[in-house]
């Protein structure tokens, strides 16, 4: 094997310019390119699926479930609901973030509890619960076999932006009631922002409650 000084700078220049070659590439065509072929097809979903309110301002993503809480009381250490919008799922996930005390990071995760857990159970019931005391009204009561379970149940993720159209019109008499609106009228606003099942078949259909809360706020804007 030649050793010599001149072709070990052969191979050490061969290796850099191999180097070089494949960091323009992979680097900064090939990451061009996906970017550009992402923002002229799915340009919506490359820049995270924002959301819009009536004023055009950036007030989250599609993909995103957000909760709609009252600021936190003295002595609570978890929110109560802001009973004036419809409440998408409950977000257990993983708890709070203790670690980084500049930043409120979102974590998010399953409960990972089995069926029979004593604790998951509870936090079943309690919810339940819940949920038929906040949305019954004066002249609606809930009954607890009317609630569905991804109201008492958190996501995969903690994050589902999308609740049924059960759980958002067994909202609608509550919603109505808090923002002095007509049920019908609530009613109509949850069937116009239901979508379907994907091509028709798969999945369920869907309401996104960040979408839907937009046009509550539209509608109670108007009256």
């Amino acid at each position: 094997m030649n050793n010599s000084p001149g072709n070990t700078a052969r191979l050490i220049g061969a290796g850099l310019r191999a180097l070089l070659v494949l960091t323009l590439v992979t680097g900064v065509l090939y990451p061009l390119l996906v970017t550009g072929v992402a923002q002229a097809v799915f340009g919506d979903q490359a820049n995270g699926s924002e959301v819009k309110d009536s004023t055009g301002r950036v007030v989250g993503s599609e993909l995103i479930g957000q909760r709609y809480d009252l600021p936190l009381k003295k002595g609570q250490d978890t929110p109560s609901p802001d009973l004036r919008w419809f409440q998408p799922r409950p977000a257990n996930g993983l708890g709070t973030n203790t670690v980084n005390r500049q930043y409120e990071l979102l974590l998010s995760g399953a409960t990972n509890r089995a069926g029979d857990n004593a604790e998951l159970i509870r936090w079943v019931k309690d919810a339940k619960a819940a949920v038929v005391k906040d949305n019954s009204t004066a002249d609606h009561k809930v009954k607890p076999s009317d609630v569905p379970a991804e109201a008492v149940t958190s996501s995969g993720s903690g994050l589902d932006p999308h609740i049924s159209p059960q759980y958002a019109k067994l909202q609608a008499h509550r919603v109505a009631a808090r923002n002095h609106l007509d049920v019908t009228a609530v009613e109509k606003l949850v069937d116009a922002h239901t979508d379907g099942r994907v091509l028709g078949f798969m999945g369920e259909p869907r309401v996104n409650v960040l979408e839907l809360n937009i046009a509550l706020k539209d509608m109670a804007a108007k009256h």
